[in-house]
């Protein structure tokens, strides 16, 4: 096994008997971006002479003893959160040349555990799609079928992983795009509940859904990633005070005692057959490894979150990216007669088309006559939809779903069709209206492409389903296959 194969636990052990060093781990992950970007395009930014630089740092706090399991192992930060002194462009022309002047919470934290970034990742526009192909620079490939996409918004970030340019990477998910990304390219993808992660520093896209998270080889890469960057922050009003467990230590190889669900809703008309079949093989996996599956369980309101999500999602990002006026930062169109032609135009060419168009579906359904019609009625659905899923964890400790209805589809298929590429989270978005965590984990593969399946837990329940996906995986090989780039 080279060093950038390594799981980040694998890395810790090597780095804590001196048997690698940061430098080499980082001089590896290095090399290896540099052989397969060309055909994959997962980062925007390469941060290689800083990183050798924070490599060389983490060694020497790991010869004085100071060592963490994130010293010295190379990340990949989603270009939506900020890096201070490094370039964040939300994959946007819009902010094409913007340098932060403070770092994100998550990237603070990571930084004061001696972690080592290699580069941003790039994403759909403004963290607004589902294949990573609304870049305005470039797209992502799939590294499991090159013509294929990797899934998105945070696709560059869980194809960094995949093709071993990082041990892990950070995303953003505000409705699947860490977890829909994560089944594309059949890593482990986690949306923590909403609070559990401090938002400070991620640009926003629609403020009530984001929330940050890990995408990781395996699921105790992911326990040891959220217990760094889980916990409350006064510069987030959406911070949750919730005590932070270790959730490495809720990581057990069997399931006796717990209640899963299956959600009829889920199995969507449309669905892929090799997605079907693999998730039903998990599911009786999970019942061999002791736990109890009800299959009937309904969530009545699932069918309206897509309708609900298209709504209340464009309405915040309408009012989030009113800031972009080319007057404060970022792009300005130069040269306008006057300052409503400069904002027009600063607007037209900064933005994509993507972008524009769920800035004009916020907008009306903001607009007066239409707010209760559509933006009020909602989040009246949301309600329910948060409802349902409380009183389904009144009997389940956790519940069971595909990640998504298909696997990675090709690149363009779906691009000039914007209700066909909003289906393909159908799976993942009633997750963040109800702001329950949710994770993905690999559970098989469907004509050679990956299958994720989705393990959904109550507010604040990240414990169970790292439980549930960590005995899982012990049980299966799924996590253990690499693409060939």
């Amino acid at each position: 096994m080279t060093p950038q194969q390594l799981t980040i636990h694998e890395a810790h052990r090597l780095l804590k008997d001196k048997k690698l060093s940061s430098v080499e781990l980082t001089g590896a992950c290095l090399k290896r971006t540099g052989e397969v970007e060309p055909k994959l395009q997962a980062l925007v930014t390469v941060t290689g002479e800083a990183a050798l630089k924070q490599a060389e740092n983490a060694d020497r706090l790991i010869a004085k003893g100071d060592i963490n399991p994130l010293t010295g192992v190379p990340v990949v930060i989603k270009d939506v959160l900020c890096t201070k002194g490094v370039r964040t462009t939300c994959s946007s022309k819009m902010l094409e040349n913007f340098i932060p002047p403070y770092n994100a919470t998550v990237v603070e934290k990571l930084n004061s555990l001696g972690a080592v970034s290699i580069g941003k990742a790039n994403m759909d526009e403004f963290a607004m799609g589902s294949s990573t192909e609304h870049s305005a620079f470039f797209a992502t490939h799939n590294p499991w079928d090159l013509d294929r996409v990797p899934g998105g918004s945070s696709g560059g970030s869980a194809v960094s992983v995949a093709a071993d340019e990082g041990i892990y990477a950070l995303g953003s998910d505000t409705g699947g795009s860490i977890r829909q990304p994560a089944g594309f390219c059949s890593v482990v993808g986690l949306k923590p509940t909403y609070g559990r992660v401090s938002r400070y520093g991620l640009v926003a896209f629609a403020s009530s859904l984001d929330q940050i998270g890990p995408l990781t080889k395996d699921v105790t890469d992911c326990a040891i990633v959220l217990n760094a960057i889980a916990g409350f922050d006064n510069r987030d009003s959406t911070s949750a005070p919730n005590p932070v467990p270790d959730y490495t230590r809720c990581l057990a190889a069997d399931l006796k005692g717990l209640k899963l669900g299956v959600p009829q809703e889920y199995f969507v008309q449309g669905m892929q057959r090799e997605v079907e079949k693999a998730l039903l093989d998990a599911i009786r996996k999970l019942e061999e490894l002791g736990a109890k599956v009800d299959l009937g369980v309904s969530l009545p309101s699932t069918p309206y979150a897509l309708a609900a999500y298209y709504i209340i999602a464009p309405s915040e990002a309408s009012a989030n990216l009113a800031r972009y006026d080319g007057v404060k930062y970022g792009f300005s169109y130069p040269d306008a007669d006057s300052m409503w032609e400069a904002l027009e135009k600063t607007r037209q060419f900064g933005f994509g088309d993507e972008v524009k168009r769920r800035i004009m579906l916020g907008t009306y359904a903001l607009s007066a006559g239409y707010y209760d019609a559509y933006y009020l009625k909602a989040q009246k659905v949301r309600t329910l939809i948060r409802r349902e899923f409380d009183s389904a964890f009144e009997k389940y400790d956790a519940l069971i779903t595909p990640t998504s209805p298909t696997v990675p589809f090709k690149l363009g298929e779906k691009l000039d069709d914007p209700l066909q590429m909003y289906l393909s989270d159908v799976c993942t978005l009633p997750i963040n209206i109800a702001g329950v965590p949710g994770i993905s984990i690999p559970a098989g593969f469907g004509n050679g492409l990956p299958v994720g399946m989705q393990i959904i837990g109550k507010p604040f329940g990240e414990e169970a389903i790292l439980k549930v996906a960590y005995a899982y995986e012990q049980a299966t090989e799924w996590h253990k296959r690499k693409p060939q780039i």
